[in-house]
């Protein structure tokens, strides 16, 4: 059982370094979001430090993985994926897929009284698709000012300078599509606005 447990751990380096690079992250945007030092991250992908609870829930919160992913538990079957929401920009995230460095897959919620909120455009790589469920979303797309409805979608380059929002003072549910450019954009990193 003893080794078990020291090969799962030790393949929890490799495995770190891999979804790192996968998110095309460096150890200092990594260290930012998790609260832990560059030199403890390197340790732990390198292998000189054994992982422990409390450096695994953070780095598996910030790769949008499970522990049982990141220590290569053996799979249990189960179909399910387990939401686990992240709240920034105002939004809950609630993830709908748990493929690293593929399509990613969310639920959006945009909380009530959102509609009064100025918008503020970004751009990054990549495409997003989104689709209402409940509410009115608006949607500033370039020179475009759209409020879309349950049922309607819309697809755009993130290229183009782009903000979504509530467009009256109830929420708003949406379901959103994009690529790890995307999803480093909305969830891991703090994007800057682009001079309009």
């Amino acid at each position: 059982m003893d080794d078990d447990l020291d090969r799962a751990l030790e393949a929890v380096g490799p495995r770190l370094r891999a979804l790192r690079k996968q998110r095309e992250t460096t150890l200092a945007s990594l260290a930012e979001t998790t609260g832990i030092s560059v030199s403890t991250l390197s340790r732990l992908e390198s292998g000189s430090r054994k992982p422990t609870l409390e450096l695994l829930f953070p780095l598996a919160r910030a790769h949008g993985v499970t522990l049982d992913e990141l220590v290569d538990a053996p799979p249990t079957g189960d179909p399910r994926v387990h939401l686990r929401p992240v709240h920034g920009r105002g939004m809950t995230f609630l993830p709908l897929t748990k493929r690293p460095g593929g399509i990613q897959a969310y639920k959006l919620v945009i909380p009530a009284g959102d509609g009064r909120r100025e918008p503020t455009q970004q751009t990054h790589e990549g495409y997003e698709w989104i689709y209402v469920l409940n509410g009115r979303l608006r949607l500033v797309l370039g020179e475009h000012d759209l409020v879309l409805t349950p049922g309607e979608a819309a697809e755009f380059d993130c290229r183009v300078p782009h903000w979504f929002g509530s467009a009256d003072a109830d929420s708003v549910e949406f379901l959103s599509l994009f690529g790890k450019q995307g999803e480093r954009a909305h969830l891991r990193a703090r994007p800057r606005a682009e001079p309009g």
